[in-house]
């Protein structure tokens, strides 16, 4: 019987980045998995695979609608599907193998199988023939993460009605797409989808999509969608699906009550948000708390109340993101070593990955309001840049939140070319405890987009110059 450290079960950011931190610490380390590969949701069905589509559909878009502006004349662009899936798969599998190849070179045992906590410093493995082994380990660390939340009512078949994981897999363009939740995941594959010929129909219940982001962000990234052809219904709820042979029925009503009235789609998508995973985990029989949404309390050092056995990522309390739980994955694994292992909550970015891109981090104008907090605010349109006008790429704004007395930056806001790179002088900005002055008097180089940042933080303290 094998005798770990720590066995870490599930292997997505959370999991294989706190195995990898916990070797490289002298800890002696096993994974268990339930795939066949390694790399969890993120990297197989999620993260990875839909930035592919992301990307490979806005060339596909791209080239048939800007290139002529700049000058390149192309012929009008074929689409071929399962040319551009079969290279989502080759970038899937580069990356899953990269994940193989890690654990390798960090002597991290891999066994194959899912994982049950059996009580303190045991783990039973069933592999697919239904063999069962037991491993025995001083610590154990739950990283299982989150599956698709349901739409009661409507049964995912993945074929006409599919999730995030059926989206990725589509045979062939739908003529009508429905989209149920405008969430980050929702308004991905709905712009991928869109730009290769869909025509989209997000449904969403709250009155904004985007619900946590910034109210700004929320108004001008919807118009944004709008031109690019996207339709919305807002305050709404789907509460019925019907399949009529190849096509379905969308029955949508107003969230508040009223008349119904009946979408026409060739696929519909789940995107209502996503659930922790811990089933056959067998927690409640290993004494493991859970709180009434399913999720693992843990304590500030990220124990449950069983000891030895820890919980991280998106079967905890906090945003269902790949870099949240990959951070808490190398704090506990500090932890365990002995070391002071933190991760600061207040600093997570947040990515949208469509064109243009959405990124945030820190405080929204509405919570910093219902906090009580004073702030000022400074603003700065991409249409006033430069390099942005250079690249045709016009559309968003960079806004900058700070404490009113003391200047320190509470929270930005981007919806532009290339946001989720930008926010991050702002989050380096955040964990040192910086000032919008200290940004907006940092050098940026000209031309760039990121001199949109410079912009804003001297909106906050001063005036921007281009503006």
């Amino acid at each position: 019987m094998a005798q770990y450290d720590l066995i870490v079960i599930g292997t997505g950011p959370g999991g294989y980045v706190c195995a990898i931190k916990a070797a490289q610490l002298g800890l002696k380390t096993a994974v268990v998995e339930k795939r066949a590969t390694l790399g969890g949701t993120c990297l197989n069905i999620g993260c990875i695979p839909s930035k592919a589509m992301l990307h490979s559909s806005e060339m596909f878009h791209e080239s048939g609608h800007s290139f002529e502006k700049m000058g390149i004349k192309v012929a009008k662009p074929k689409l071929d599907l399962s040319a551009m899936m079969a290279n989502k798969q080759e970038v899937v599998d580069a990356n899953v193998n990269g994940i193989s190849f890690l654990m390798k070179k960090n002597k991290i045992d891999v066994h194959h199988g899912t994982g049950k906590v059996l009580g303190q410093g045991k783990v039973e493995v069933t592999s697919e023939d239904g063999k069962s082994s037991t491993l025995e380990t001083k610590n154990i660390v739950i990283a299982t993460g989150s599956d698709v939340m349901p739409l009661p009512g409507v049964e995912v078949d993945e074929k006409q009605i599919v999730s995030s994981t059926g989206a990725l897999e589509l045979e062939k363009v739908p003529g009508k797409m429905v989209v149920v939740g405008g969430g980050v995941i929702g308004l991905e594959l709905g712009s991928v989808w869109s730009r290769l010929g869909a025509e989209v129909t997000v449904v969403e219940f709250m009155d904004k999509i985007l619900g946590p982001m910034d109210g700004d962000v929320s108004k001008q990234f919807q118009r944004i969608l709008k031109k690019q052809g996207l339709e919305f219904k807002l305050s709404s709820k789907v509460t019925g699906v019907e399949k009529k042979g190849k096509s379905l029925n969308v029955t949508v009503e107003p969230a508040a009550g009223g008349d119904a009235e009946v979408l026409q789609a060739d696929i519909v998508l789940v995107s209502i948000g996503r659930k922790p995973y811990t089933e056959g985990l067998g927690l409640d029989a290993a004494g493991v708390a859970t709180d009434d949404r399913g999720r693992v309390k843990i304590d500030a050092h990220y124990k449950t109340n069983v000891d030895g056995i820890y919980a991280i990522g998106d079967v905890v309390v906090g945003p269902m993101l790949a870099h949240k739980a990959e951070d808490e994955g190398v704090a506990v694994a500090e932890i365990l070593a002995g070391q002071a292992g933190h991760v600061n909550y207040d600093v997570i970015p947040n990515v949208v990955y469509t064109q243009p891109e959405v990124a945030s981090v820190g405080k929204t104008e509405e919570e910093l309001k219902a906090a009580g907090i004073n702030y000022k605010t400074g603003k700065f349109a991409f249409s006033a840049n430069g390099r942005a006008r250079a690249m045709n790429a016009t559309d968003g704004f960079v806004k900058v939140l700070a404490d009113a007395e003391t200047d320190r930056v509470l929270g930005a806001h981007i919806v532009g070319f290339g946001a989720g790179d930008m926010i991050h002088e702002v989050a380096v900005l955040m964990e040192f405890g910086g000032s919008s002055e200290d940004l907006g008097r940092t050098c940026h180089a000209h031309p760039t987009m990121s001199e949109a940042v410079k912009e804003a933080a001297m909106g906050v303290f001063a005036k921007p110059i281009h503006s």
